[in-house]
Parts: structure tokens; sequence; C-alpha cells
């Protein structure tokens, strides 16, 4: 029920990823007369997609805290208890981020040894891809909170990139050690003895450069890189577009044998095409999707869940959407 698009973006999204894996449970979680008419609307549901009623909603203004006491009703509460109890492997949403959250810390509870849980998110670079996080879980961070993401980071990159020994960057304004506020300066002296491949501060050109598997910060810090990135590359490939679109025959004919080319570059560039970002520290698979999630975004958010479920359990699979 969460998101700008929702719920038809969720509720295409999800029949398309139903069709596409065939043996991954879908259970679309949210006000069960809204969500069947946007099924009935879409024509046949597939049989591996069924609807779980929940009364209330999260709205993104509401205050996370107080939603997850005040709203036990709502989809996030009641798709986060299915995770617990067993009934999912894992949840989506492109609602309210910090809802989620909260939700994941107070019902599916911290893993052993992990104070505060990260958005891991995918940033594409010159070599391929490199884990951001935490992208906007935690905003006020400790040293020893960034410890704890580069260790996650690490894991998940070992994981999904196939990297047997990651290489983590602490995100500054500087590569040297005396660069940066208390929080850099002391996480730095703390990562230097973690057991990591850290290889030292990076500034966010060297990020996108590639030369880092994992760039570590603080939620706030990473939810305004992520945000200024996605703004940078949506003005540059308008820019671009613009001037194939200006000028006279020679630039739209210029534009026509390019636009293939750009269109390569902007899915590299795509949120949709990342589906969502796994929370991660949690008993439990959290994807949180971003809040203008299309049908692609979120179908995509789908196969993310279902690939990290896969990744622990023995198919048939269930994820909550």
């Amino acid at each position: 029920m969460g998101g700008d698009k929702a719920p038809q973006a969720v509720v295409a999204g999800a029949i398309n990823a139903a069709r596409a894996m065939p043996t991954v449970k879908i259970v679309l979680v949210g006000d069960s007369a809204i969500v069947q008419t946007h099924l009935d609307a879409l024509g046949a549901t597939p049989p591996n997609l069924v609807v779980h009623h929940a009364a209330q909603v999260v709205e993104m203004c509401d205050a996370p805290g107080v939603a997850m006491r005040q709203k036990p009703n709502s989809s996030i509460s009641i798709g986060m208890k299915l995770v617990r109890d067993g009934m999912a492997d894992g949840i989506i949403s492109a609602g309210n981020s910090g809802a989620m959250m909260a939700g994941a810390m107070l019902i599916l509870k911290a893993q052993p040894g992990i104070d505060r849980p990260a958005i891991a998110t995918f940033l594409p670079t010159k070599a391929g891809r490199v884990i951001l996080l935490d992208a906007g879980a935690t905003a006020d961070c400790k040293p020893s909170n960034l410890v704890q993401f580069a260790q996650l980071g690490s894991a998940y990159a070992t994981w999904v990139l196939q990297q047997p020994t990651p290489r983590v960057g602490l995100l500054s304004i500087g590569e040297e050690p005396s660069k940066g506020n208390e929080l850099t300066k002391e996480t730095h002296q703390l990562l230097l003895a973690s057991g990591l491949n850290f290889v030292g501060n990076v500034e966010p050109k060297e990020v996108v450069q590639g030369v880092v598997d994992v760039v570590v910060c603080d939620g706030f810090v990473g939810n305004l890189m992520l945000k200024a990135a996605e703004g940078f590359c949506e003005t540059i490939l308008s820019l671009i577009k613009e001037q194939f679109t200006q000028g006279g025959w020679k630039n739209r004919l210029l534009g026509y044998f390019v636009a293939p080319l750009l269109r390569r570059v902007a899915k590299r560039v795509d949120y949709a095409e990342y589906g969502g970002a796994l929370l991660l520290g949690t008993n439990g698979i959290v994807v949180i999707s971003h809040g203008r999630s299309n049908e692609l975004a979120i179908q995509n958010a789908i196969n993310v869940a279902a690939r990290a479920a896969a990744h622990r359990t023995a198919p048939p699979i269930t994820v909550t959407a």
C-alpha cells in the first residue's frame, strides 16, 4: 500500500513477478478490497499470488515509531509478522522506509552483534557496481555502527559480487586519515584493526570510479549521496537528450543513431533496474524500494528478495510484497 504509485504499480509488478517466477509465492498485504479491484482490472491472477488483508496503512508523513505502535494492523506490521512467524521469507515495501526499519527492529529484531541495521544499495561505477551502506536507515551513527556496516557490507559483497576479500572504503572528504569529522576519524582507526580488507578513506569521485567494492558512511550522508547521484544522472541524460532534439535535422539524425547507447547508459543508472535495497542486520529479509517505484522496480525488488531467500533456504520460497 506504500509508494508514490501504489497500489497500482505494486499489484502490476507483483503479477509480472509471479508469472516470471512461478515457484515463488507472492503475498500482497493491504486492503483486500482495494487490492482485489486492481487485480481484477489486470486480468487473470496467477495462482502463486494471494492477498492478505491489512486494515491500516502507514502513510509517508507518519512518524515511524508512532506508526508501528498505533497501527498494529498496517500492511508493514502484518507483513513483518508474517516473516517473523515463518509464513513468509521476506518483505518488500516502497512505502515509509523509516517505518520499515522501525518494524524490522521491533518485530524481526536485530541480528546478534548488530546494534543498528543498514540499507545496502548499489551504485553504478566504471568498473561495475559498488555497495553503499548505510543509504538511509540510521542517520546518526557511532563509529562502532560504521564498523558493523562494513562487516555487513563485506559479507554481502562476498555473496553478491563474488569477491572473497571485498575492498572496503570509508566515505570522507579526503584520503588522509586526518581528514573528515570526528566520526570518520575514529571509524578509520577502528576499521584498520577490524580484520576487513580496509583500503582507507575514499572520496565520492573515487567511489564511482570503482576503487572499492563496499563504501561505508552514516545514513544521512549515504542518503544524500544516493539522491544526489540519481538527480545528477537524470539531469545529464535529460540535457543530452535535449541537445539531440534541438538544432535541426542533423542533431535529430545523430540522436537517432546515439539513442541505443543512451538507453543502455540510462538502464545502468535507473533505480528501477535495481528494484530495491536490502536492509542488512535484521532477522529476516527486508527489501526497501524507492518511493517512486514503478511496476518494473517492484518486479525487480521481488526478484531481489527471492534471490536472497533462495540463498538461505531451499525452494519453493515465499516473499511478501
